[in-house]
């Protein structure tokens, strides 16, 4: 496959690099980067007769390939309700919202129907790597998961894990919790690509028994795959681990059970200390940063600046965020930052900082930043072309714009043309 036209990807923090009158060459057997070369458009058609196997896809004036986003935070089964639901705290949205939706998966047939459609929906939208959180539910998990292969989305899914304080028909024993997570393990690790990675996944810390996450940590040892949940979210999820464990917060109780790793990912962090901060940093663990879902939730704006000796990604949290599509991620956490700022100082990130962190940081994040995230030879190809000038967009386009910018904060699914995830075109 041969790719012609501008290419934009962001190989360090608020570092954008546009690469112009680029020829990519991908390998469609492995799905790799073999080649990128400048090209004139007067040299075009001889270079690209040295490859008499390849088609060619030029791009238009008003189109460009960005990385693939990658959500690093979004609770598949919630995608039902997306959208709605803003109206209450933490807690009482799990009780209200969360857990109720979460339960109809345990009906097979409810996850055949709506799964499809999520992923149809995050790939739309330029999605092309996904950190989930599924339900309780084995079956419900390893539907997601083979939804996930079958449309070519590379996906990390977790089967969440409860076996306290969640509703009487939403709960597990601690035994059956480590029982159908090693099954779901072992069923995503026999279909044997690196499309598809199980996560352990213990929901939070009051919802999960001492006894549990220990567990949980060893089984993620042992057949050496990553590990999410969240971290210091709300003030009210604060208060209730600082009832059930006085001496110990949640950074504390996750590092002694062996679940703060370099292959961790922890959500929101918005009332992280710095101590904390210090602990994260020394075990390798990346922060999945939700600043929709934390303005209306965490009662708290994550300090990216502040924090930034810590690995970053971006997430959209659906349906804490209401919002599937990675841009509006961006937008909101350029905004947050704004008011951040307010009273502290330094604490302003631009749109560059924002793709970053759905692209490479996202990569670093779950540890393939030398598979995606960039445009580079021998990394997967991951891609999404860009049409700021498709007719019904949010965009008016006039000469001499930044096409780039101008999609990041204006642009929506009406201008992704196609994406591509390992070299296959999904959309």
């Amino acid at each position: 496959m041969l790719l012609y036209g501008t290419f934009v990807h962001t190989p360090e923090k608020g570092v954008v690099e546009v690469l112009r009158d680029t020829l990519v060459v991908v390998d469609i057997t492995t799905g790799i980067i073999a080649e990128i070369k400048s090209v004139s458009p007067a040299e075009l058609g001889t270079v690209a007769a040295g490859y008499p196997t390849h088609t060619l896809t030029t791009l238009s004036s008003t189109q460009f390939i960005l990385p693939g986003f990658i959500d690093t935070h979004i609770h598949a089964p919630q995608i039902t309700y997306t959208g709605t639901g803003t109206d209450v705290p933490l807690m009482e949205w799990l009780s209200q919202y969360a857990f109720p939706a979460e339960k109809r998966f345990k009906d097979a047939s409810w996850a055949q129907h709506v799964y499809p459609k999520l992923v149809d929906r995050l790939l739309r939208n330029g999605t092309t790597t996904a950190l989930y959180f599924g339900s309780l539910h084995l079956e419900a998990n390893q539907i997601l998961a083979d939804i996930t292969l079958s449309a070519g989305q590379r996906a990390y899914i977790g089967k969440v894990c409860i076996d306290q304080y969640g509703p009487d028909d939403y709960i597990e024993s601690t035994d059956q919790a480590i029982q159908n997570t090693e099954a779901f393990i072992q069923y995503c690790q026999d279909k044997d690509t690196d499309l598809l990675v199980p996560v352990v996944t213990p929901r939070f810390i009051p919802t999960c028994s001492s006894v549990l996450l220990e567990k949980l940590g060893r089984l993620a040892r042992q057949y050496d795959v990553p590990i999410q949940s969240h971290i210091s979210e709300s003030l009210d999820e604060v208060a209730f681990v600082k009832q059930l464990y006085p001496d110990e917060n949640d950074t504390q109780i996750f590092d002694r059970t062996g679940l703060l790793t370099s292959r961790t990912v922890m959500a929101h962090g918005v009332h992280l200390s710095q101590k904390d901060v210090d602990v994260l940093q020394e075990r390798g663990t990346a922060v999945a940063v939700c600043p929709l879902s934390n303005a209306y939730f965490a009662n708290g704006v994550f300090p990216c600046t502040r924090f930034s000796q810590l690995s970053q990604g971006l997430g959209t949290d659906v349906a804490g965020g209401y919002a599937p599509s990675m841009l509006a991620s961006i937008r909101h956490l350029c905004v947050a930052s704004r008011y951040l700022e307010l009273h502290s100082p330094g604490s302003r990130v631009d749109w560059k900082m924002g793709l970053y962190l759905a692209t490479m940081g996202g990569a670093h994040c779950l540890s393939i930043q030398d598979k995606v995230g960039t445009f580079h030879v021998g990394k997967q190809f991951d891609g999404v072309l860009v049409d700021v000038a498709a007719s019904g967009t949010p965009i008016d386009v006039y000469e001499g714009e930044d096409y780039v910018e101008k999609f990041i904060h204006l642009g929506d699914d009406r201008n992704i043309a196609h994406v591509w995830v390992q070299g296959r075109r999904v959309i």
